[in-house]
């Protein structure tokens, strides 16, 4: 089904992808990239449980834009274990305007097809994505 705004479909494998992220823990973060001449977006990259934060960073490209989801863990004031599904809105300040327009045109549709987002972040560095902006928005 593609989207009126922008015309991009989400490939099926996307959302397989987050619900295994999502019921079975199955990956840390999952990178999404739109295919422009498929019209659709497909699944990048996948990290593994075990891959950290940094290695989720160093997954997004430093000048192209991506969606990315990221599975959150992080200990309350409580001292409770818990976990926060984070979507990603990557869209650095030196990405192609063309690229910014159909990410920024299709972000909803695709975040509405992956059911269970908890927390969402729009980042162009960086720095708006860091460990103490995630840990800031989770709780």
């Amino acid at each position: 089904m593609a989207n009126a705004a922008s015309g991009m479909a989400v490939h099926d494998d996307c959302k397989l992808r987050f619900l295994e992220l999502k019921a079975k823990r199955t990956y840390r973060y999952i990178v999404f990239k739109i295919e422009e001449k498929a019209k659709q977006v497909i699944v990048e990259k996948l990290g593994e449980p075990t891959q950290s934060y940094e290695d989720f960073t160093a997954s997004l490209p430093a000048d192209e834009c991506r969606y990315a989801v990221y599975d959150f863990d992080f200990v309350t004031e409580e001292n409770c274990q818990k976990s926060r599904i984070f979507f990603i809105a990557w869209s650095p300040d030196t990405s192609r305007v063309r690229s910014k327009m159909i990410y920024a045109s299709s972000k909803d549709r695709f975040k509405r097809e992956l059911d269970g987002i908890q927390v969402e972040l729009q980042a162009t560095d960086p720095t708006e994505m860091g460990l103490d902006v995630f840990k800031s928005r989770a709780s």
